[in-house]
């Protein structure tokens, strides 16, 4: 098959990458749940035939999913079990790869001239698909059943035919029925959307020159990763770092990677972690490779474009059933605090290689909170937040604050959504003074979320970082712990521990503190006129400034 010339390479790329942005928005517009319109936890993606993406989504961490779930449909049905008008849904993930069971895949196969071409796929966290508790999201989980219903790689849409009992059987297992349909319907439409882009892009070039000019694309990215880690010295180093512990038991849990780097490839070894854990911190495959290819990018240069020849050049090692190589039915669904964890312990590891490229320890993902009201209906469903935190400090660069860090690119609910949708109101939203670890650069700062209840509800929280504090780098301190207060400001403030469920009735309060990121450097290296700016921000306190940073202002 003729190689296609590197013009028409680039207008199928550029092509490509403007449909799933189409994909994106369309699908951000016609979100039922606030979890698509306002926090934005999804992607949209154009694949090639075997599931390889060539432009990788905003949602970062979704993209290694997709080729494991793609090689699966096509284990399963293979190509000729797959017809034009077909779409598949999964959230299995042991079957699909899939984050955890609220992450709903719905996955297009796309045909011209009789072959199969591409794939068009959506990733959506849906409000709610059974289990144990609202939101299926349980932090004290132990088994991958109490997270809600499993659906294997299976067709619900046949020929252009939509399936309604699996519909209903979907609908009938959800709390929040209507949202996770109409988010469903949306994801359908989407891929629909980009079905029809590539089938209009073979049309113009023809099918064979856009399978070509897909391999090209992802050739030379591959390319560009491969001479960046060219550019690395050979070595080995190896870092390790605890989560607060799995959601179930008292105990740290340890992640651990040794990384070598020999001819201009990359092998991880994280056999040393920790068993896999009885409740739901386990990782699977593809968020391992999430973590490893978005850190690896970061630390050699952030423009280089991924695709899924990623993985010619970077190995790996696990040992049976850890927290990063679990087995079924090893609960997952909080695995976002163990992938900001993981990328924590990774830069720490890289840092060796070229000093002073990594940063400090982040934030973390600030975690996330379901408020099931006593009074909600399939159609409002639950109040379900997702936050970010604060980054780590550079060598040359203060860390940011009140951000999502690294791998997720979400947004925060905005108050104004909460309080005209919920019977809650927020009474406080800010940064949190001192929070980010003292340095030469500084840590970003926590920030604090106060809530009042208006109703009975039931409160999941799910978070980490509230009992080891994300660490400094270079001599630079740790930033602040995060916090669950009830009460907060009274004699009564009681903290809970940073994974809980609680039923509270109408007039409590609580706050949400995020942790705040670590520094870097000593901080008696500070520049004294960022210190005054700090300041004069309300960022670092006046006491802080003469205590830690030793400042006579």
């Amino acid at each position: 098959m003729p190689r296609p010339d590197p013009v028409t390479v680039q207008i199928v790329r550029n092509r490509v990458s403007s449909l799933m942005e189409e994909m994106d928005y369309r699908f951000y517009r016609s979100g039922y749940s606030t979890i698509v319109r306002e926090s934005r936890d999804f992607s949209c993606v154009v694949t090639d035939r075997q599931g390889r993406l060539a432009v990788a989504p905003p949602m970062f961490f979704h993209g290694p999913v997709y080729f494991h779930m793609i090689q699966r449909i096509l284990e399963l049905y293979g190509e000729d079990g797959l017809d034009d008008g077909d779409t598949l849904v999964c959230n299995h993930p042991y079957e699909g790869n899939l984050p955890h069971v609220p992450d709903m895949a719905l996955v297009t196969p796309v045909f011209r001239d009789g072959s199969l071409v591409a794939f068009t796929a959506s990733i959506a966290h849906k409000a709610d698909m059974g289990g144990a508790v609202p939101g299926s999201t349980w932090g004290q989980a132990t088994e991958l059943f109490h997270e809600g219903l499993l659906l294997p790689p299976v067709k619900i849409v046949e020929a252009g035919i939509p399936k309604l009992d699996l519909e209903r059987l979907i609908a009938s297992n959800s709390r929040a029925a209507d949202l996770v349909l109409g988010d469903m319907h949306a994801q359908i439409g989407v891929t629909g959307i980009g079905r029809d882009g590539i089938q209009r892009l073979c049309d113009r070039f023809g099918a064979a020159t856009f399978v070509t000019a897909m391999d090209a694309v992802i050739a030379a990215s591959d390319r560009r990763f491969h001479t960046a880690i060219e550019g690395l010295p050979n070595g080995e180093y190896e870092s390790e770092g605890f989560l607060d512990g799995d959601g179930v038991g008292p105990e740290p849990v340890k992640l651990r990677v040794r990384i070598g780097v020999e001819g201009g490839r990359v092998h991880c070894d994280f056999s040393g972690s920790a068993p896999q854990t009885r409740g739901p911190a386990n990782l699977r495959l593809a968020m391992v490779e999430a973590c490893v290819f978005y850190s690896l990018i970061g630390f050699l240069d952030p423009s280089i474009p991924y695709s899924d020849a990623a993985r010619d050049v970077v190995s790996f090692k696990f040992g049976a059933r850890t927290i990063l190589n679990p087995e079924p039915p090893a609960p997952c669904s909080s695995y976002m605090k163990t992938c900001h964890k993981l990328v924590d312990v990774i830069l720490q590891a890289l840092d060796p290689f070229v000093p002073g490229r990594a940063i400090a320890n982040a934030g973390g993902s600030g975690g996330s909170i379901v408020v099931a009201w006593e009074k909600a209906g399939p159609k409002r469903g639950n109040q379900y937040e997702i936050f970010g935190s604060a980054y780590g400090a550079g060598k040359d660069h203060d860390g940011a604050t009140g951000v999502t860090t690294h791998l997720a690119n979400l947004y925060a609910t905005p108050l104004e959504i909460i309080e005209s949708e919920f019977p809650c109101r927020i009474t406080r939203y800010e940064p949190v003074p001192d929070s980010g670890g003292a340095g030469q650069s500084r840590g970003g700062l926590a920030f604090r979320r106060d809530y009042e209840l208006l109703d009975n509800a039931s409160v999941v929280y799910r978070s980490d970082r509230a009992r080891i504090a994300p660490s400094g780098l270079a001599g630079g301190h740790s930033g602040a712990h995060s916090r669950f207060l009830l009460s907060p400001d009274t004699p009564q403030e009681k903290q809970y521990p940073s994974s809980f469920r609680e039923t509270f009735p109408p007039g409590t309060r609580f706050s949400l503190q995020t942790a705040g990121g670590g520094g870097y450097g000593a901080p008696s290296e500070r520049n004294p006129a960022a210190l005054v700016s700090d300041v004069a921000e309300g960022y670092v306190t006046l006491e802080a400034a003469r205590k830690i940073y030793n400042a006579d202002i």
